[in-house]
């Protein structure tokens, strides 16, 4: 893998974790485009590089609020903090479950089914339009509604269904306050991304690096610095209402890898 291959795979996935048009449906349409059906899993040691810098630069902007939430754990007192981290841990559940028994069967359709990609993104669009007109409020999230947007996540390993897309939308339908959907879809991955990196290095990600150093180091950057920019945009465009614009581009690359990439 090249710096500027790196670059870019950076590029794509600091803003694809957080604006909601799916990472690993545009990874896949950039592998069809490079002519390379390496490039994703090029080296399992970028991936885990990409998504650690995803993963920083979502702590790095909701750096008060877990703080927040950690006091409130190792006070050891059922308050406020506590029981949204649980609702956390509960959101996690579903992913979790089919991340551990069917990942074999989600590796499958990681190879190049561009024209799943296609379909999926027509479908997180219908998510964000819905989720666009729904009525605003200044509801919370629930224990019940964050086992609701768990199952939301979970779907979206789909390639083509986009994280962020599908539980900031089903957050905004079940009737919670678009800024604190917003809030709990990106702390709620945050353990998921790290649980992720941990069984890759499990794996051995770390045993043989095929990626050279300034490449891993160029994608880690790109990565981290598009990612900050990308989630606090998104936090900013759900609050005001603007996921129909996401929509509109997701039916748009959707219907492009349909008819002319699939």
């Amino acid at each position: 893998m090249s710096v500027i291959e790196a670059v870019i795979l950076g590029i794509i996935q600091g803003l694809t974790e957080f604006l909601p048009v799916s990472s690993s449906g545009h990874l896949e349409i950039a592998k069809f485009l490079f002519n390379d059906g390496k490039l994703p899993k090029d080296s399992l040691l970028i991936t885990v590089v990409l998504h650690a810098a995803t993963a920083l630069s979502t702590i790095v902007v909701f750096r008060k609020d877990i703080v927040e939430i950690l006091k409130g754990l190792f006070q050891f007192k059922w308050n406020e903090e506590t029981k949204y981290s649980l609702k956390i841990v509960l959101s996690m559940i579903p992913a979790a479950i089919i991340g551990l028994f069917y990942n074999d069967a989600i590796e499958m359709l990681y190879d190049g089914q561009v024209k799943l990609v296609g379909f999926m993104l027509l479908i997180t669009g219908i998510l964000l339009f819905l989720a666009d007109r729904a009525k605003v409020t200044e509801k919370g999230v629930s224990f019940s509604s964050s086992l609701i947007i768990g199952l939301a996540q979970a779907i979206a390993i789909l390639p083509g269904i986009s994280r962020s897309g599908a539980t900031i939308s089903t957050s905004v339908l079940l009737g919670i306050d678009r800024g604190k959907a917003a809030r709990f879809s990106f702390l709620m991955v945050i353990p998921l991304i790290l649980g992720k990196m941990a069984k890759d290095i499990l794996d051995g990600a770390l045993v043989k690096p095929d990626v050279p150093l300034m490449a891993i180091s160029a994608g880690f950057i790109s990565a981290f610095f598009v990612g900050l920019m990308a989630c606090t945009l998104m936090i900013s465009l759900v609050k005001k209402s603007k996921l129909k614009y996401f929509a509109y581009y997701c039916f748009l690359i959707g219907l492009i890898a349909i008819f002319f990439l699939g």
